[in-house]
């Protein structure tokens, strides 16, 4: 977001941080052009731009499209003064990534893992991944900023660390930070899956994701929510954990976390999973369920509608709520949108209020599969890039 100017004379001056978001952001490319929005002097401009370069995030260089005169040293962002790294950590899959600070990947990867396995056993796989990573693309003299890393259920963003999750026994209470010492100095970042995609969405959509609701149907479920511009973690870090919200259609179902009657235990892919197997079908996750839709399986595609439905119906309270823009579909089960939606549109336009879905668009993620470790990335630069960060960097 572009730096205003306070009209009020007293308004505090621009720091170094604030100036760095001007420049990262192509708000200005000139210190002539920092100066005009800021109101800064030129020695004070130049003060900051000179403490940036020391820092490594700014580089200047002449102007090549000059036509005379002394060209401007032209200011910008140095995407490769050092790098990230993400790890979006799933049930029997994880996803791992390494980034330029300008969150493009510069190498990515997958562990798959046996459903059930506890940290001790991998974090160090996930860790030794990510070293082999970055000495592949010849990064190993860069600085790491910050590692992110996002979990399924509800996460303690404050101790890094599961806080509840029916689907990772084990993780509860396990900080997760101190797998990285060895690897890197930097912090470590924690968030709920659901909300590492959901920055991914914002990262590239800023200006239209004021409020959002994403979705998230794989094994298990949950949402992102950003209203107002922000995303909403609440007050214990549960804010979107729908899935165990109860629903007259699971009434006497078993759910997984223990109790009965939640959403999870007829929608969730797990609950999938289970109904095709009673049936005597070979399938051992969602994403089976999801080929076998996609490829024209009858009781598939039926099971997959009716998860959409479902889900419609509960979220159709939470669009009437929070009143979102844009409803955006992920998951595992998104690979079969079509399928998917058609049930969730039904029930949602449905359930909702005529005037809280006048203006809702449903979409699937941008980034698909890749959207939970983009936006585990992206939760590292929102914080280590920050205004506040930069200053707190240059001692001020």
């Amino acid at each position: 977001m572009a730096y205003m100017r306070s009209s009020r004379p007293s308004a505090p001056p621009a720091t170094a941080g604030e100036i760095f978001a001007l420049i990262r952001d192509g708000e200005a490319d000139t210190k002539a052009e920092l100066g005009k929005i800021t109101g800064l002097s030129r020695s004070a401009v130049a003060s900051r731009v000179a403490a940036l370069t020391t820092l490594g995030l700014v580089v200047e260089s002449e102007d090549a499209q000059s036509t005379g005169g002394r060209p401007p040293a032209r200011l910008s962002f140095d995407v490769d003064a050092g790098i990230v790294l993400a790890a979006a950590i799933g049930r029997s899959r994880s996803q791992l990534g390494v980034f330029t600070l300008g969150g493009e990947f510069l190498a990515s990867d997958t562990v798959d893992q046996e459903i059930g396995i506890g940290p001790d056993e991998l974090m160090p796989q996930i860790t030794k991944r990510l070293e082999a990573l970055i000495d592949d693309v010849g990064r190993s003299s860069h600085r790491i900023l910050g590692v992110g890393l996002s979990i399924p259920g509800t996460a303690d963003t404050t101790r890094g660390c599961s806080l509840d999750s029916p689907i990772m026994h084990g993780w509860d209470g396990v900080p997760l930070a101190p797998f990285f010492t060895e690897t890197t100095s930097a912090p470590v970042f924690l968030d709920n899956d659901a909300n590492a995609m959901v920055l991914a969405e914002r990262r590239d959509n800023r200006d239209r994701f004021q409020n959002a609701l994403l979705v998230k149907a794989s094994t298990g479920l949950g949402a992102g929510i950003v209203a107002g511009g922000v995303l909403q973690r609440g007050s214990l870090g549960a804010a979107g954990e729908f899935g165990h919200t109860k629903t007259a259609a699971a009434a006497g179902v078993a759910c997984r976390c223990g109790d009965s009657g939640c959403l999870e235990a007829i929608a969730g892919g797990w609950a999938l999973v289970r109904s095709l197997q009673e049936q005597g079908r070979s399938v051992g996750h969602v994403r089976g369920v999801v080929e076998l839709a996609v490829s024209g399986d009858p009781e598939a595609r039926r099971l997959i509608r009716d998860s959409g439905r479902q889900i419609g119906e509960t979220l159709a309270g939470a669009v009437n709520l929070l009143n979102p823009e844009v409803l955006i579909v992920g998951g595992d089960m998104a690979k079969a949108y079509d399928i998917f939606v058609a049930g969730l549109r039904e029930t949602v336009y449905g359930n909702a209020t005529a005037l809280a879905t006048r203006a809702l668009t449903i979409q699937a993620t941008t980034h698909g599969d890749h959207s939970g470790v983009i936006g585990s990335a992206a939760m590292v630069l929102d914080r280590v890039l920050s205004d506040r960060a930069i200053d707190d960097a240059l001692g001020g």
